[in-house]
């Protein structure tokens, strides 16, 4: 009838995580109770697409080996939304239309103006991520002339990224 604040306690128990709560002392034979649980578990990265409790209801009063258990599957889904923000230096580039490279040189103002580009990707939450793969298609070629002619590319902050094949083609 009235709703009360059940007492939890977790414990572990044969290497599993438990949480015992007591619902009432004493009971009355053949009472009828409603139990509304809400669970905070940390740490579900990893566990797949959903997580599996067993839940059982005992008593002190008279143990009983057929006290059935009841298992429950919840799906989990990580929820979090990622920002890209990039950064061009200098932010704007004028190429001549008459610039000829020269052929051969391992100098690199000799095959144009340096822009770096420089770019971010933020998690703003509200679940972690991870193996998450980000690719940037860049036009280094147009008309069958090098447009954008690429030196190093680079990460931080321990992500891995993959050579692209057309990073310094002449050796520059």
């Amino acid at each position: 009838q009235g709703q009360e604040k059940l007492s939890c306690n977790p414990k572990k128990e044969n290497g599993t995580h438990v949480v015992l709560c007591e619902l009432g002392n004493p009971m009355k034979a053949g009472a009828r109770i409603t139990v509304d649980m809400e669970l905070s578990v940390s740490g579900l990265e990893d566990m797949g697409d959903a997580i599996t409790f067993q839940l059982q209801l005992r008593s002190k009063n008279s143990p009983s080996p057929t006290n059935a258990s009841v298992t429950v599957t919840v799906p989990v889904e990580a929820q979090a939304e990622m920002e890209l923000r990039g950064n061009s230096l200098p932010d704007t580039t004028v190429l001549p239309t008459s610039w000829q490279g020269v052929e051969g040189s391992r100098r690199l103002e000799d095959h144009g103006i340096k822009v770096e580009h420089v770019y971010e990707l933020h998690n703003k939450g509200p679940s972690t991520v991870s193996g998450v793969t980000l690719r940037l298609a860049v036009p280094h070629q147009l008309g069958g002339r090098i447009l954008l002619y690429l030196l190093e590319l680079g990460t931080e902050g321990g992500m891995n990224c993959t050579r692209h094949p057309a990073l310094t083609p002449h050796q520059v």
